[in-house]
């Protein structure tokens, strides 16, 4: 299998890419970001990094060059990771934002969905990285940072309807995760305060990662999942390769 990570220098990007250097099934790894892919930590005696190779796409927003377009050919699976978060909106400016969290995405499946792939039975797998609160019903705007939920939800309707019109050639599939932290990153308290009183649930980033990458290799069970069965899934898929 070969596997697209887009955003592979980012927090989730990085975990998923170190994980995947263990997972047999997974021969080959694009690292899809806007600068080279740092050096990864802690991969583990099973790993094999000459299985990835870091792409670099300056713009997201525009065609893909077909140099890039080369690297991507033959994928069976894309992770899409590529967002702004809510700690970065203030300072960045909203037309950025939405340029980002939803544009790059369309973008991104629409153009791996029009890459030939040689031999593949299967579907390509795009999973798209949301949030827990996204809203795909335009008419519901949460109280709690209403528009960026909404702007997710959109994405979140426009990737799925990318695969329902590309003929059985995609299968979109949206993970819906919590606040994602890890033993070595420290969430400042008023942070912790405010998910509090909002509600959202936790994961640890080497579960989305193990249950992304386990929805990518065993196939789609479902079109969205939500942060309690990821939880539960990248524990079984953790324990289950000795990630």
């Amino acid at each position: 299998m070969k596997l697209i990570v887009a955003g592979s220098t980012g927090f989730v990007g990085a975990e998923v890419i170190r994980q995947a250097l263990s997972i047999p099934t997974i021969t080959s790894i694009v690292a899809l970001g806007r600068r080279p892919m740092s050096e990864l930590k802690n991969t583990g005696p099973n790993a094999d990094p000459t299985k990835v190779k870091s792409v670099v796409l300056e713009d997201f927003g525009s065609e893909y060059p077909e140099s890039v377009k080369e690297e991507l050919l033959g994928a069976d699976a894309c992770i899409w990771t590529i967002a702004i978060t809510p700690s970065q909106l203030k300072t960045t400016p909203w037309e950025h934002t939405v340029k980002v969290c939803r544009d790059f995405a369309i973008r991104g499946v629409e153009t791996m969905a029009q890459l030939p792939r040689s031999g593949g039975k299967n579907p390509f797998r795009f999973i798209y990285v949301s949030g827990n609160n996204a809203e795909r019903d335009q008419t519901k705007r949460p109280m709690i940072l209403g528009d960026y939920c909404l702007l997710r939800g959109e994405a979140e309707t426009l990737v799925l309807e990318c695969a329902k019109k590309s003929n059985g050639a995609v299968e979109a599939c949206i993970a819906k995760p919590g606040i994602i932290g890890s033993p070595e990153k420290q969430t400042p308290m008023l942070q912790k305060a405010f998910f509090a009183i909002i509600g959202l649930p936790k994961i640890q980033v080497s579960e989305i990662s193990a249950a992304m990458l386990r929805q990518v290799v065993n196939g789609f069970e479902t079109d969205t999942l939500v942060n309690a069965d990821m939880v539960r899934d990248g524990q079984k898929f953790l324990t289950e390769h000795k990630l």
